[in-house]
């Protein structure tokens, strides 16, 4: 029978908590946000698109349709990634005390801006939901990966 030296040893130095591989404190400012307020969040922003749309094609949001929806899925789109790729957060980021931030390489340091590419890459992904929800042990979905960022308290 074959053992392991560290079995119940607890958790490795690679993970510890979420945000440690990447620098990132445990808890307080610059820690990776939660679930809680990443989904209020999202949830703020798409009723900020939603009601965007509605002015766009002159119907209510109750009312629904075709024309509607893809209007505020372009809008939410536009929005995420001009806000998140120039100002780091969304207007849903900021009530909710979060911001964006690109990785560097290697998972170390951290630049001022995600840039419209990343902000882009990271909405589009979005978008698509699948990516969103597929996620590492540091909260990055795969959006976040594609767009080497990651969402952190304020």
């Amino acid at each position: 029978m074959a053992s392991s030296a560290q079995s119940g040893a607890g958790p490795t130095d690679d993970f510890r908590y979420p945000g440690n591989r990447l620098g990132l404190p445990e808890a307080g400012p610059e820690s990776v946000a939660g679930w809680g307020r990443r989904i209020a969040a999202l949830f703020v922003d798409w009723l900020i698109a939603g009601l965007i749309a509605s002015a766009i094609v002159s119907k209510p949001v109750w009312a629904g349709g075709n024309d509607l929806s893809t209007a505020q899925l372009v809008t939410f789109f536009a929005m995420t990634a001009i806000l998140t790729g120039l100002g780091g957060a969304t207007i849903g980021h900021r009530l909710l005390g979060l911001r964006v931030i690109p990785t560097k390489q290697g998972g170390t340091g951290y630049a001022a801006q995600v840039g419209l590419l990343g902000g882009a890459i990271r909405a589009l992904l979005i978008c698509l939901v699948i990516p969103a929800v597929i996620y590492d042990r540091d909260r990055r979905g795969l959006h976040d990966k594609a767009a080497n960022t990651v969402v952190v308290r304020r």
